[in-house]
């Protein structure tokens, strides 16, 4: 059996109870999924200092949403997964979450979103899991209304694994007969570990695509991420902010929730306290 996530099970049953929690235990696995939703973040050039409204497809625990968060945007997830969801609302992340199938297209009006970002969801929807199933069909429907629900000049960006160019190629002609122009941005080309495919879709007609990290350079990719994540922590006690994950940061969160009328546990002496870390 194939070693792809995709070729084992429907995603609904794949993310199931287990694995869905390994997503909040796991720290390696929230790592890179935090350095991937910030590069697809990025990408979507979005206006400074000018919250937005973003959609998360595929978004799962909500970890890909919390950059978003910490950036000052507002999100809404869509995930077909309701055990990923269920550890979402427990983790109190601060999107709207809906249980949905990407293939049946999305439910939500014209122009409701500034953008949209996916992590490694794009292509479960290349699999037929069922006899009424056309991967090229569940695409076009996707792109279709998600075109629909953007906001004209807004950008989608999608990190994912393909399998192969034809799968690429399949992904991409649906999206541009959706009406989407853009294309595929691969970071770190040369780089067996750090390579990353984003598909970078546009609403406003003919664009430039974003530049591709590590093409030209020759410093270590991971090193790379480390020191840039380190300038932003620098960067982000200069600016007066609590650093993420302090007790400070963690008290402005639930106050915001507060305000928002959203459920949030009562704050303890234990908010924001280290806890030991458990081998599973």
């Amino acid at each position: 059996m194939s070693g792809r996530p995709e070729h084992q099970a429907p995603p609904e049953i794949f993310y199931g109870e287990d694995e869905a929690r390994k997503y909040t235990r796991n720290t390696r696995m929230m790592e890179i999924q935090l350095v991937m939703s910030e590069r697809a973040v990025e990408l979507l050039c979005l206006p400074e200092n000018q919250p937005c409204h973003i959609i998360d497809l595929g978004c799962g625990s909500g970890l890909s949403g919390e950059t978003l968060t910490e950036q000052g945007h507002t999100w809404t997830g869509i995930d077909i997964s309701s055990a990923m969801l269920g550890v979402a609302k427990e983790r109190e992340v601060e999107g709207d979450l809906l249980l949905g199938d990407l293939g049946q297209g999305l439910p939500f009006r014209a122009g409701a979103f500034d953008g949209a970002i996916s992590i490694s969801a794009l292509q479960w929807l290349c699999n037929a899991d069922q006899r009424s199933h056309h991967p090229a069909k569940r695409l076009y429907t996707f792109f279709s209304s998600l075109y629909s629900c953007l906001s004209r000049g807004s950008r989608a960006v999608f990190q994912f694994y393909p399998e192969n160019s034809s799968q690429v190629e399949l992904i991409t002609s649906q999206a541009m007969k959706a009406g989407f122009t853009g294309g595929l941005v691969v970071d770190y080309p040369n780089s067996t570990k750090a390579k990353k495919f984003f598909l970078c879709l546009m609403t406003g007609g003919q664009q430039p695509l974003p530049a591709a990290l590590g093409v030209d350079s020759r410093e270590d990719a991971p090193n790379a991420v480390a020191f840039s994540r380190k300038r932003d922590r620098i960067k982000q006690l200069r600016s007066g902010k609590a650093p993420k994950k302090s007790r400070d940061w963690i008290l402005e969160k639930k106050e915001r929730r507060r305000r928002q009328g959203k459920e949030t546990r009562d704050d303890s002496k234990f908010t924001g306290r280290k806890r030991p870390s458990h081998i599973w």
